[in-house]
């Protein structure tokens, strides 16, 4: 599936209309982003159920500096609406895989109980704002797997 161009008019519709989405923020004078791309390409025809992403950060300044990002590339994953996934720097095909199959299992009744505790906490003044963030990142816990869950 080839990517999407993502912009500051279509980057909420996308992430939320769609089950999950990886996001690639890349500038052209980036030598890193260059070695990326096709990568990032390959992965795309391997998942076409996922939605491939990219944000040329050069135009879309205004989208680049909301979403924080100011390293490139840098890789951003949603699942379900949710940041599960954020970082920066060049992956190589192997570890591009392990990350989508990470996200693709990752259980997010429990991605969103702790994000819900985590945004409690805020309100109730136990935790800053950058720990409900943190929450919402990374990926999940335990080996990976690959197939089907359990096998």
């Amino acid at each position: 599936m080839p990517t999407v161009t993502l912009t500051q008019q279509n980057f909420h519709t996308v992430v939320a209309g769609n089950n999950i989405v990886l996001v690639d923020w890349w500038a052209g004078w980036c030598g890193p982003c260059t070695h990326f791309a096709p990568v990032y390409e390959d992965s795309s025809d391997r998942h076409s159920d996922i939605v491939y992403g990219k944000v040329d950060t050069e135009a879309e300044v205004q989208l680049t500096a909301m979403a924080q990002v100011d390293r490139f590339p840098t890789l951003m994953g949603f699942r379900e609406g949710l940041l599960v996934f954020n970082q920066a720097g060049f992956l190589p095909a192997g570890d591009l895989e392990e990350v989508v199959q990470q996200i693709m299992w990752l259980d997010m009744d429990a991605v969103r109980q702790a994000a819900a505790q985590a945004e409690a906490q805020v309100r109730e003044g136990e935790a800053h704002v950058e720990s409900a963030v943190e929450v919402r990142g990374g990926l999940a816990a335990g080996p990976a797997r690959y197939g089907w869950p359990g096998l």
